[in-house]
């Protein structure tokens, strides 16, 4: 499985360096966290995708999270064909986003009311809006090293690489912006309540992964989501879950289904959408109904909820309500991160791995991960060297040390014993 030729890969990044910035049409894309050539990929199928050289790779980025199904699924395929010969959209309403509109509400019925938007960024972009525009209020709360997408007020606290003195995360995010965006770490519930104590009268909104997922994985502590809800009851501030990544990973649903806490809105986005560009906001009917037309908080999209976004959408969770996907998910899941940890205490590597449903975490590190300060510990020459290992005998993760690992339906077996082989091989050669 040594896979050497990145030629093809040289070339196409050369020439897209010449055409967009950094070559690339997300940062993360340009493996700077690895520091070399990013692999161009052309083809998808199942768990593997190869590159322009002709190298086959089993996946666990599947497109930063969508294809819970794997590459080019046949029934997501075939719905897009179908979907594609009637019409791509007509800026109007289509019964497709009736049908997605109500399998969502079905999975998560704190959905009373959605909007389709064309990605997570403005799902949560939105979201905000609605919530200010709701409670009269300016300010919101974050976890800081979430990322919730890159709207100014978000970028504050969040982990681009970027870091401003008054917390911003972007240039181009103005002071004023910034200062209405308040930042305290992740599972510190003390920090939450004295941030309200101060703010509390002007806080819009608290926004939240249930289960973080842009620092790695980090799982809630047992007090932290019932602890926001009741501080967001007992301050009248709107609880908004991003599940933009998580959800539809983890259950056929949200977080209140995991987690047993029920937020006001939740942004979705990733699985939803069936490899397709879809976000989504929703919740409860009387804070939906103050978005327009209904109410004053403004929102639009030219192509939000066109319909072959909406057909993949419908295609995919269809497949995902069918009995035992997700326990296959977990139980895959569970094996390959166990089988690493394994080969990984084997040589003495130190690893603190974490899964939750179809997604993974891995930290190269002693000790636990709660939040962005013990998650930014990791050990990133460690990461780029295992990174490296991995791809060159046929693994393909995500080129960051503070991203997750999915699996799809489509990882079977033989692609997880393959998995846990090569990464007893790459261990070997780490601390060599």
């Amino acid at each position: 499985m040594n896979q050497e030729r990145f030629e093809g890969s040289r070339l196409i990044n050369e020439r897209a360096r010449e055409l967009m910035p950094g070559g690339v049409s997300s940062p993360i894309r340009a493996f700077g966290a690895v520091e070399r050539e990013p692999v161009a990929l052309w083809r998808g199928k199942g768990p593997y995708v190869w590159d322009t050289d002709g190298n086959r790779y089993v996946d666990y980025v599947l497109s930063w999270g969508p294809l819970i199904l794997g590459h080019a699924d046949p029934d997501v395929v075939a719905a897009i064909k179908e979907q594609a010969e009637l019409g791509s959209g007509f800026g109007t309403v289509t019964s497709l986003e009736v049908v997605l509109a109500k399998l969502i509400n079905e999975a998560i019925p704190d959905i009373e009311q959605i909007r389709f938007v064309n990605s997570g960024t403005e799902a949560t972009m939105s979201a905000v809006r609605l919530a200010r525009g709701y409670t009269g209020r300016d300010k919101i709360i974050v976890f800081s090293g979430s990322y919730h997408g890159h709207a100014d007020s978000l970028l504050v606290g969040t982990k681009t690489g970027v870091a401003f003195d008054d917390g911003r995360s972007s240039a181009g995010v103005t002071a004023a912006t910034a200062a209405d965006t308040l930042v305290v770490p992740y599972n510190d519930l003390n920090k939450v309540e004295e941030m309200l104590e101060r703010e509390g009268e002007m806080v819009a909104a608290i926004m939240v992964e249930p289960m973080a997922a842009n620092m790695g994985l980090v799982l809630p502590e047992d007090n932290f989501l019932p602890g926001l809800r009741r501080l967001a009851d007992h301050y009248g501030v709107i609880l908004i879950f991003d599940e933009v990544l998580a959800g539809f990973r983890v259950v056929y649903g949200g977080g209140e289904v995991v987690h047993g806490v029920k937020p006001d809105l939740i942004t979705l986005g990733k699985v939803i959408g069936g490899g397709l560009p879809v976000g989504a906001y929703g919740g409860r009917r009387e804070i939906m109904e103050h978005v327009a037309p209904m109410g004053e908080v403004f929102q639009a999209g030219s192509q939000a909820g066109n319909a072959i976004g909406m057909a993949a959408g419908i295609a995919q969770l269809r497949r995902l309500k069918e009995p035992g996907v997700y326990e296959q998910l977990a139980d895959k899941t569970q094996r390959l991160v166990v089988g690493i940890t394994t080969v990984a205490e084997a040589v003495g590597v130190p690893l603190v791995a974490q899964a939750r449903g179809s997604i993974f975490g891995l930290s190269f590190q002693e000790g636990s991960v709660k939040d962005y300060e013990t998650a930014i510990k990791t050990d990133k020459e460690l990461f780029k060297r295992w990174f490296w290992g991995m791809l060159r005998r046929g693994v393909y993760l995500a080129p960051g040390p503070l991203e997750v690992g999915y699996l799809s339906v489509s990882h079977g077996e033989e692609e997880i014993e393959a998995t846990v082989r090569v990464a007893g091989e790459v261990f070997k050669e780490l601390v060599r």
